[in-house]
């Protein structure tokens, strides 16, 4: 081992000499504003790997030992040439004491650093400058400098390495003894435990809590209603309360922070879609009004795509029952937040159908009208209805019907009926009918450049494109509904729901969806093309007699198939007796128990088949329909007997020959035969409607009404006249009029007093007034004097 010291060589100060003087040289050549002006990043680095390999190359030379100096005298000359070029004089005595300890170890030069890094240190060590400061990471606030002091640097043979250390703090005497008393206070605080609180008092705090999270919500939104355009930004903070995180509170502040957003969206949004801006629109300078309009608009579509992107996270954790181990709320209470996240976008989906993201939410609701939480998909479903009753144009429809489309198809029409049954509240009455060329008139379309070459002169072709573009301008700036722009959309979207029952009859005829089907084809079967009702009729009837349907899917065929008929179809020279055979035979399967309902049904499918089309109905046929519904009417409920005795009356006032089922007299040969189930062969003119007599005496006072209107003749004069209330409602509103399904009985019966203990009932009531009656009449005769006072006696009973 040798040193470094100056006796034995004189190495020591020039080296320290020469790196000072390197030093100085290149800390003037960085302070010099006209180098850095002229010269460039190429000709500093060249001047730096001078610099580095001129201070290497000194380094890095090994001392000459006092034998060798002797042999070569030329190392000593030139030894104390630069002895003389670097004077001691320039060495102060600290950085000489400094260099002289450090020269006592061999190590500090000998050692080769590098060669015990890893691979990726020296690596990152040769990268550049500029690569290295892009790799550094931004720092988002300000933090304040550091004075910082420069020390000595350490030298190895890959460069100089500079050495700072912070400039210590001078702390006065106050700043202290806070810094005392905080670390007291925190150890006594760590010390002593918490203090463990009741119930009541978590409670306290609980609400306490959540009436500051309430008037922090309402503030913001306030301010936001009161000013939006220059509020924005707080819709960011409102919507970042969605994650809170105190497991107290968490739930109710997420459930408030969702419908505080849900209405101020609803409030604040413009009624006109926003569209992104071009890059022309961006650099192109605008007006502080318009600027300022800009930015507003970009941060409600930002704020509010994040907030749809909440609602539909929150939904999605819910149904994959995906809930963080970091997450506050538990699984079981995310059900509520789920719920709530729906209603919000049921109500964005109604509220908001000409804004931007509405084909997301479609796209998020109609799945949902197929969960299997009944609550969930009742919301979503009528979310759809009352998005199809109020949508006028049918833009908002089509995409509703394009994603429920995809649904049923998707899972192999395994979906619920409710999906379909949103579909018969399209307001769909007209559609686009084709037509041919030539009808097409030559002023409703704008001419082509070919055309106007053709046959105009120049200045032609300049009027006339002026004229094209004013009435471009017109049509956009109508406030109306343009009218062949709504008849396509409609068009459209009645292709696609039939598309969808067309499958649905062809390839799941044993479905649940069928009598959705069948129910929507009643609907809109007059707006079906011409060319499909053979076909059409063919499965109509294949389906019926296929016996594997009930009776109201029976009767949903059958009120298509008249439909059908009805409209385009009158053109088409078809007699259906098969389908007035049908309903003939299932009249009489229905009843006053769950069938009861399918009267409504069969009211329509009446008027269709018989009041509509009276000139295509025999008179036999009618006296057959009018006697079999009397004897039906004697077995369902109050409102169907009204029903049916409302269509009795039509019919006969339709047919005015079927009068004679008011005599008793026979007209004709033959027998009536009530069980035979064709209408034509039954020998309906030989009977009589002794039905009507029994349903005078019906314990529902509408019923007797009408029974004895129409054993009157029904006429619309006389003591037996109905009023304008009755004469005037078609009989399926009767039905629903005086339907029981709340339990409630119309018209309404005289409340009885209720019975006290030990006494007999007090006022009077229909049921009971039969009874009094009864003991008037046959007060008299002794054989049931006995049976009477025995009632009278058990009348007055007390109740136990």
């Amino acid at each position: 081992m040798w040193s470094l010291g100056r006796k034995n060589t004189k190495r020591g100060p020039s080296f320290r000499k020469l790196l000072k003087t390197s030093k100085i040289k290149l800390d003037n050549k960085l302070k010099n504003k006209q180098f850095k002006q002229q010269s460039t990043a190429k000709k500093y680095r060249k001047e730096q790997r001078k610099l580095r390999q001129a201070v290497k190359d000194v380094v890095s030379r090994k001392p000459v030992p006092l034998d060798d100096q002797k042999k070569h005298p030329e190392r000593k000359e030139e030894e104390e040439e630069e002895e003389e070029a670097l004077p001691l004089d320039m060495m102060d005595e600290d950085d000489l004491k400094l260099m002289e300890e450090l020269a006592q170890k061999a190590s500090f030069i000998t050692r080769d650093l590098s060669s015990t890094e890893p691979v990726h240190a020296r690596k990152r060590k040769n990268e550049s400058v500029i690569e290295k400061y892009e790799k550094m990471p931004r720092r988002m606030q300000a933090e304040p400098e550091k004075e910082l002091i420069h020390l000595l640097p350490i030298k190895d043979r890959h460069g100089i390495i500079p050495q700072t250390m912070e400039k210590p703090v001078v702390r006065t005497e106050e700043e202290e003894e806070e810094d005392t008393a905080e670390e007291v206070e925190a150890e006594e605080a760590l010390e002593e435990p918490l203090p463990v609180l009741t119930a009541e008092e978590l409670l306290v705090h609980r609400r306490k809590k959540l009436q500051e999270k309430k008037i922090h919500i309402a503030s913001l939104a306030s301010a936001i209603v009161s000013d939006p355009d220059n509020n924005i930004k707080k819709l960011k903070e409102l919507r970042a309360m969605l994650m809170e995180q105190d497991p107290n509170v968490a739930v109710i502040v997420r459930k408030l922070v969702m419908i505080s957003l849900m209405e101020l969206f609803k409030d604040i949004t413009p009624s006109y879609k926003i569209r992104p801006l071009t890059e022309h629109e961006k650099n192109t300078k605008v007006r502080k009004e318009t600027q300022k309009l800009r930015e507003f608009e970009e941060g409600l579509v930002s704020q509010y795509k994040f907030f749809l992107e909440n609602l539909e996270q929150t939904v999605k954790d819910w149904k994959q029952r995906k809930v963080k181990k970091s997450n506050v709320i538990s699984l079981k209470a995310y059900k509520g937040l789920a719920e709530i996240a729906v209603k919000c976008l049921c109500e964005l989906l109604v509220a908001l159908p000409h804004f931007n993201f509405h084909n997301n939410i479609i796209v998020l609701i109609v799945p949902l009208m197929n969960d299997s939480s009944k609550q969930i998909s009742e919301m979503c479903c009528d979310a759809v209805k009352s998005l199809f009753k109020q949508d006028k144009l049918g833009f908002a429809s089509l995409g509703v019907v394009k994603v429920i489309s995809g649904l049923v198809k998707s899972r192999n029409y395994d979906v619920r009926p409710e999906v379909l049954l949103t579909l018969l509240h399209l307001r769909i009455k007209e559609v686009e009918v084709k037509k041919d060329a030539e009808d097409i008139t030559p002023r409703k379309r704008f001419m082509s450049c070919k055309d106007k070459r053709k046959n105009l002169s120049r200045m032609q072709r300049k009027w006339k494109k002026a004229e094209e573009k004013l009435e471009r301008e017109l049509l956009e700036a109508e406030a109306s509904e343009n009218a062949e722009k709504k008849l396509k959309l409609h068009t459209e979207t009645l292709n696609i729901v039939f598309l969808t029952y067309f499958r649905i009859l062809k390839k799941a005829q044993k479905s649940p969806l069928l009598p959705a089907v069948l129910e929507g084809l009643a609907k809109f079967a007059h707006l079906i093309n011409l060319e499909f009702f053979d076909d059409l009729l063919i499965v109509l009837h294949s389906l019926i007699m296929s016996g594997v349907l009930s009776h109201r899917e029976s009767l949903h065929c059958i009120l298509s198939a008249f439909h059908i008929l009805s409209g385009q179809g009158d053109v088409l020279n078809i007699d259906p007796l098969k389908f007035y055979t049908h309903l003939y035979k299932t009249c009489f399967k229905l009843h006053a128990g769950a069938t009861n309902e399918d009267v409504a049904i069969m009211l329509q499918c009446l008027d269709v088949m018989l009041t509509k089309r009276r000139k295509q109905v025999s008179q036999q046929r009618a006296l057959a329909f009018i006697k079999r519904l009397s004897t039906l009417a004697l077995h369902v409920l109050a409102n169907s007997s009204i029903g049916i005795l409302a269509t009795n009356r039509t019919l006969m006032h339709t047919f005015p020959k079927t009068d004679l089922l008011l005599d008793n007299e026979s007209q004709g040969s033959g027998l009536y035969l009530p069980e035979l189930d064709e209408p034509e062969y039954c020998n309906a003119q030989n009977t009589a409607l002794w039905e009507l007599h029994t349903l005078q005496r019906h314990y529902h006072p509408i019923v007797q009404k009408f029974a004895a209107h129409l054993v009157a003749g029904a006429s619309s004069e006389g003591s037996e006249a109905l009023g304008h209330e009755l004469s005037r409602r078609s009989p399926t509103e009767l039905f629903e009029a005086y339907s029981m399904k709340g339990m409630t009985f119309n018209p309404h019966v005289p409340s009885v007093a209720p019975r006290k203990k030990g006494k007999p009932f007090q006022g009077e009531s229909f049921l009971n007034e039969d009874l009094n009656e009864l003991f008037k009449t046959h007060l008299a005769k002794p054989a049931v004097q006995g049976a009477l006072d025995f009632a009278k006696h058990l009348r007055t009973l007390p109740v136990s």
